[in-house]
Parts: C-alpha cells; structure tokens; sequence
C-alpha cells in the first residue's frame, strides 16, 4: 500500500469530507477521489461510504493499522536525520503536565548551568503525543509521566526505536476534600475507595486505576484539562477523588493528600530520546537521567 494513499485515507476519514481532507493536503477534491479509489483498487474493498462520508467496516479495520504506519514512517524518517544532523544548542522538550516535578526541573537547570548556550523551549501535552514528538523528531527529547508499579516501565504507544529512562519515582496521595471522612487517616488503600466518586482526569485516567485494582471508580465528573490548581480546587469542592504525586499538593492546597498505602504504587516520570549524536541533546539526556 502507497503511503502516500494511506495518508489521505485517514485524512478524508478524520474529517468526514473529501473537499475537507483536499484543502488540507493540497489537492483538488477530484484528486483525492482518485487516490481513495486507487487505494480500494488496490485491496479490492469499498473503504469508504460516499454518503455521509465514513469509514465502512473494511476501513475502520484498516484505520487501526494505517496510522500505527505512517507514524513509523515518519519516526524512521526522523531517526535517520536526527543521526546524520549536527550539534545545535536550541532544544525542544516535550512532557507531560505532571512530568517536570521538583527533581527533573532541578536538573533541567543543572544542565542550563553547564551549558550556558542551551535555549531550550518546553511544551506540555498528552503521554501519547509526546511519545509521537520525539519518534517525528518534532521535540529532541520527552519527559513522560504515569501511575507504575516501583521500578516498572510506563505504557507507551509503539513509534519504533526508542530509549526510555526511569528518571523519578514520587510517592502517591489520595486527593480528598479537607472534610472528608477519611482526610484524617495516616494512609489509605485503593481497594477501599472503588466505590468513591472520583473524577475522570488526564492527569489521573480511571481506566489505569481499574486495570491496577479491579472494576469501580466511578467517575463523577470529567476534567479535560491539565492545570492541577483547577483539578485540587474540583476535589475540595466535593465533585470527586483523584490520585497524584505528592509533590502536586503544596502546602496550603485547596484539597488535602492522604499517602497511598497500598497497593504499592508511584508516579514514575521518563525520559524519552531516539538516536542522539554528539552534542547538547545527549549531554542534557545524561544530565536529565543522572
């Protein structure tokens, strides 16, 4: 399958629209109308329904495999010219909200004081596309976090060869509102708390809890965001639980933490990199994982 007909496959069935998908590839319509039936041609199967415009089961089917591939290519692609470039001091950095804690950021600027020249930009976003970032080369390095076993690596997508390096590993605290019932305990277990009403949050998917302790953890009200004085001012306004590094709650937060007693458990930030030659890049993923 051409590539290249692969793209606009998922492009038309992201937006659900031929003239759409021509005006963001720079074709005509009628071109794009071509390439989908060059790729149907192709496999021998309609792919798409005409109206309204979507997928049929036949390209669901291949959605799932058709941006797993062109992701690839354009991490092989990246992870060749990320081998072959030259030295440069400006920097992009790419990481999830939680990920530059106390730790990372403390040496973040270690490693700004070495290198004097270094100009380095960060940006904040989702696991997944930090991970797509760096195997794109669209960043030089990721800073990932997530809720982990002790030790366990983070669950992140396939972008093809990758190094990942545990760089810190932070206790867990129950976020509850200062009047709860169980804001004075010493420490709290998970398995008591599957019938609480938690809220549904980047910062914290409920999905990741069930797959460490078992169904429940309703969620009681969904945070799209990432800004964590929202979501601590959410959960001392009693709309619903969330678990988060200790770190994340200062002293004086709207919401009170209650260590995480079991299971065991903690928020585990790592540094993500493909191929690095010599120079600034390396030297700040050497300084970021001592």
């Amino acid at each position: 399958m051409d590539p290249h007909l692969l793209t606009t496959f998922v492009t038309v069935a992201r937006h659900g629209s031929f003239s759409a998908a021509a005006a963001e590839l720079g074709y005509t319509q009628s071109a794009i109308s071509q390439q989908i039936a060059a790729l149907e041609a192709d496999l021998g199967l309609v792919l798409l329904g005409r109206r309204p415009v979507e997928p049929t089961p036949a390209g669901r089917r291949l959605l799932e495999h058709a941006e797993p591939l062109l992701l690839r290519l354009r991490a092989a692609r990246a992870d060749v010219l990320r081998a072959a470039a030259l030295p440069r001091h400006r920097l992009r950095l790419a990481a999830t909200p939680l990920a530059v804690n106390a730790v990372v950021a403390a040496r973040l600027a270690r490693a700004r004081a070495q290198q004097p020249r270094l100009d380095v930009t960060l940006v904040t976003c989702g696991r997944e596309q930090v991970a797509a970032l760096v195997a794109e080369g669209e960043a030089d390095l990721g800073l990932a976090d997530g809720i982990a076993a002790p030790s366990d690596p983070l669950r992140l997508p396939d972008t093809g060869p990758m190094t990942t390096v545990g760089i810190a590993e932070e206790d867990l605290v129950v976020a509850l509102p200062g009047d709860h019932p169980l804001a004075g305990r010493a420490a709290l277990r998970l398995a008591d708390l599957v019938d609480a009403r938690w809220l549904q949050t980047p910062l914290c998917p409920l999905a990741r809890l069930r797959d460490l302790v078992g169904d429940g953890f309703p969620a009681a009200l969904e945070y799209q965001g990432d800004d964590v004085h929202t979501l601590l001012n959410l959960v001392a306004a009693g709309h619903g639980l969330t678990l988060l590094p200790s770190s994340a709650l200062p002293a004086g937060a709207a919401a009170r933490g209650v260590p995480l007693a079991s299971p065991r458990l903690v928020h585990r930030v790592e540094l993500l990199h493909g191929a690095l030659p010599p120079g600034s890049a390396a030297d700040l993923a050497r300084t970021l994982s001592a």
